[in-house]
């Protein structure tokens, strides 16, 4: 997982209480579904290919039951495991242990379109009703530009489809996006779900600049492409403004292109760890809903997801349509 880019703008001590009134004055009435979290175990024999043993902060089992006890009382009631190994067994490790844990809605695994194994992968994972889609991008070495024009890669992709599975981006930059929109082009039943969007680096060049948001507004257009509002807390200055006004510009951005409609929330855990707590990261994002209405916070809270994933509801505090 990379490292985020250090923005040069302080926090304040006024900017955070404030914050943490809004999240007072926002009770969590509307079920959450985080579609963004990870799941790992550095105490298994063998190690785990992510979090790096130097990380203090991550270095630490990360399983349903501490997402639920840091999770649950702030109203999230389930979540999505996206993948956080390049190995092909640790599909099947993650959803041995979503299984066990209803809190676990869904898992967006890891496979490489193209190579021998991956048809008959997907074809085995995708009995699994937890299992929802793949994950590709900047991430592990790989490229989807490049990649997408390896002999068998699209094909991978239009299987994916033909199964109602999800592709899910990894790590975002202009390349990527544009990258995407090829994607889209050439398979328009194929979901797709952009990560960590807000945190994409915007090019400083007009020309790049217009061209990068020429591709978002392409993407918008397909209606099976949808946006994850995770990675959103920023360190400034060596602080984290906690303040949902800092964010507002680059998430209205976003927010104006896609719409209500396509847009969800992922937390990110425990990689947002490095940044914020659980809470405040959910007190920046009610901070930031706070505008928009109770129908609007249920769209970005649970339905999207729902609409993008078509996870399963798996025990009675989770939400239905």
């Amino acid at each position: 997982m990379r490292r985020r880019d250090v923005l040069t703008l302080a926090a304040s001590a006024g900017a955070m209480f404030a914050t943490k009134r809004i999240a007072a004055a926002l009770p969590p009435t509307i079920p959450i579904i985080d579609s963004h979290v990870h799941l790992f175990d550095t105490a298994r024999p063998g190690g785990v290919p992510w979090p790096e043993k130097s990380d203090p902060i991550l270095y630490q089992p990360a399983l349903p039951d501490r997402l639920k006890s840091v999770a649950a009382a702030l109203g999230v009631v389930g979540a999505i495991a996206i993948e956080a190994s390049p190995l092909a067994s640790d599909n099947d490790w993650v959803l041995k242990v979503a299984s066990a844990h209803p809190i676990i809605v869904g898992v967006v695994g890891d496979l490489v379109p193209g190579t021998s194994s991956y048809l008959s992968d997907l074809e085995r994972l995708h009995k699994n009703p937890l299992f929802l889609g793949i994950r590709y991008g900047n991430l592990w070495d790989r490229d989807l530009a490049v990649d997408q024009q390896k002999a068998g890669f699209i094909a991978g992709l239009k299987a994916l489809a033909a199964h109602g599975l999800v592709l899910e981006s990894a790590n975002p930059n202009p390349d990527l996006i544009r990258a995407l929109v090829d994607v889209a082009d050439k398979l328009p039943d194929l979901t797709i779900v952009v990560d960590h969007l807000p945190h994409a680096p915007v090019p400083t060049e007009r020309k790049d600049r217009d061209e990068y948001q020429s591709h978002l507004r392409h993407l918008a257009r397909n209606p099976r492409v949808f946006i994850k509002l995770s990675e959103i807390p920023v360190r400034v200055n060596q602080e984290v403004s906690l303040d949902p006004k800092f964010y507002r510009d680059r998430l209205d951005a976003i927010w104006d292109v896609f719409g209500e409609d396509r847009i969800l929330f992922g937390s990110d855990w425990p990689n947002s760890d490095h940044f914020a707590t659980y809470s405040d990261t959910l007190a920046i994002v009610r901070g930031y809903l706070s505008r928009k209405g109770t129908a609007v916070c249920q769209k970005f809270f649970w339905r999207n997801s729902l609409a993008a994933y078509k996870w399963q509801r798996r025990s009675p505090d989770q939400p239905a349509i």
